[in-house]
């Protein structure tokens, strides 16, 4: 394992915690020295939640080495039972434990005790975070409906996706894979089962979020599940399709484009008339504005992307089919979700990165010179530092991305909320760059107050221009390795709008190599705009 001073994910334990602490009467006894308890603050700080997960830890310190540890997990595992009465009992360990091999799992099992014991084998050192959680998950229902006599039976089968029809009742499905520390899950299930409704169609079970065990057996009684987020529920419903005939849908309904064809794949499984495919331009802001004449200024963009799977695709597309932006950079830190994420860089031209390492990431980004950059929480550091406006569309993420306002990602009202996200950072650095075009206005010379009193004359344009400046030096240190720019070359270059600036730098780099100039000066740069207007 490196030691790195941010990971975009934790071990694997952290991800069985989500699932533990997403649900009712579940809880988890963890091997775990003392100091892993660090995990509780995830749950406290960015989720802001009142209570801490349902896990205990082990705790053992370097002195109980000498003793018998096995005997310290069973007396764990029993006052755990005992004081909090769970309904299932998930038993696991942390990367350190590990390399103990006590196998808690095991010596729970063998215990004895009287509720279903789900033992989990989460290799820390190559897994991580969300396959954890996946896993968890996976196992967990695995092990509950498998530990139900009834549910064993070949006659538990579904029936069909369409069994509602001459059952003579609304279909009904289930939601999986929103759980505590995801993105914005709270938000998206409420938004989905709004926009289900809508269509007829009733939400049986979400799971994890909010799940109980007695919700986990009724999971075959669903005409079909909606895989919401493939990193943590797609094993768990290939298992249920593979098992009870359960079909689920492919498609993650983020952005216009991917709502209207999740809607239609999912009135296709349930046997359904098709839905109307202009609902979204009804519902829907985004699909007015790409449509307007303001949304000009958009086109063309260059947007670097990076960020787990599920987000990266739609941002992708979003990007790409219904903002007019240009995909200059594409990639993830989720390897099991490496191959899409490959496939889809491909046909856009571009090399994926697949990297968990956050400065290989920064290089990227710096080397790919976007205008806009959706990632993580580490990516808006790394964009700061660049000089350029940065949203985050994924995990990790700052409690600032967990709003207790109404903020889902997916669906009708998702592709408002992504909308203002995505385009609120480019307006306000057009904003930016206008007041430091027009800080020799009289509103900014020496004497003349504004409204804000000693913040305006002179000062605020000497802020705005200092400001200017430290963006324009760091974009200087990342992109003009080869050449050197004059200060009549840099002073002339600033005079151009921000949103094409970019553009204008690469084609005179360009140009100079060309010709075989090693200096930038102003000259150089009219040169470059005759030679690319001819």
């Amino acid at each position: 394992m490196d030691l790195t001073l941010w990971t975009y994910e934790g071990p694997p334990h952290v991800g069985a915690m989500r699932i533990a602490a997403s649900m009712e009467g579940v809880h988890y006894v963890l091997h775990a020295p003392q100091g892993d308890t660090y995990a509780d603050l995830l749950f406290t700080m960015i989720e802001r939640r009142g209570r801490r997960p349902p896990v205990t830890y082990t705790t053992f310190q370097a002195r109980d080495l000498g003793g018998d540890t096995a005997e310290l997990v069973k007396r764990h595992v029993r006052e755990a039972v005992a004081r909090f009465r769970p309904d299932a009992l998930l038993v696991g360990e942390s990367c350190t434990a590990e390399l103990i091999q006590d196998q808690p799992g095991a010596l729970a099992a063998g215990m004895g005790l009287d509720l279903p014991i789900v033992s989990l084998e989460l290799p820390a050192y190559s897994k991580k975070e969300n396959w954890g959680a996946a896993e968890t998950l996976y196992q967990l229902v695995r092990g509950l409906l498998l530990h139900d006599a009834a549910a064993q039976s070949p006659g538990a089968a579904n029936p069909g996706p369409q069994a509602w029809k001459e059952q003579q009742r609304r279909p009904r499905v289930n939601l999986m894979g929103p759980s505590l520390l995801g993105f914005r899950c709270r938000d998206d299930v409420h938004e989905i089962r709004g926009l289900l409704k809508d269509h007829g169609i009733d939400v049986q079970v979400v799971l994890p979020m909010g799940a109980s065990v007695a919700d986990v057996m009724r999971l075959p009684d669903a005409d079909a599940n909606i895989c919401l987020y493939p990193e943590i529920a797609e094993p768990c419903c290939s298992w249920l399709e593979r098992n009870y005939g359960i079909p689920f849908t492919r498609t993650v309904p983020i952005g216009i484009g991917a709502t209207t064809q999740f809607l239609q794949e999912l009135h296709s499984l349930l046997g359904m008339e098709p839905p109307d495919p202009e609902e979204g331009r009804q519902r829907s802001r985004l699909p007015w504005y790409s449509d307007s004449v303001d949304s000009t200024y958009l086109t063309g963009k260059r947007v670097f992307i990076f960020g787990d799977g599920s987000h990266v695709l739609a941002a992708a597309r979003i990007a790409r089919q219904e903002l007019g932006f240009q995909v200059v950079g594409l990639g993830t830190y989720s390897r099991e979700m490496a191959r899409p994420v490959r496939t889809l860089a491909k046909e856009l031209g571009l090399e994926a990165l697949i990297s968990d390492d956050y400065l290989a990431v920064e290089a990227a980004m710096a080397e790919a010179a976007p205008e806009l950059v959706l990632g993580t929480q580490m990516e808006r550091h790394s964009a700061k530092r660049l000089g350029i406006p940065c949203a985050v569309i994924s995990t990790p993420m700052h409690v600032q991305d967990v709003p207790a306002r109404y903020s889902p990602q997916m669906g009708w009202e998702g592709a408002n909320v992504i909308f203002d996200t995505w385009v609120h950072p480019l307006m306000m650095g057009l904003e930016e760059h206008l007041i430091g075009m027009f800080r020799h206005d009289f509103e900014f010379v020496d004497g003349h107050q504004s409204h804000l009193g000693h913040l305006g004359g002179l000062q605020a344009g000497q802020m705005t221009a200092e400001i200017s400046a430290d963006s324009e030096e760091q974009s200087t240190a990342a992109h003009s390795l080869t050449l050197q720019w004059t200060a009549d070359g840099e002073a002339e270059l600033k005079k151009i709008p921000f949103f094409v600036r970019g553009k204008v730098r690469r084609n005179t780099e360009a140009y100079a190599r060309e010709s075989g100039r090693k200096e930038i000066n102003s000259e150089t740069l009219y040169d470059a705009k005759a030679h690319f207007s001819a």
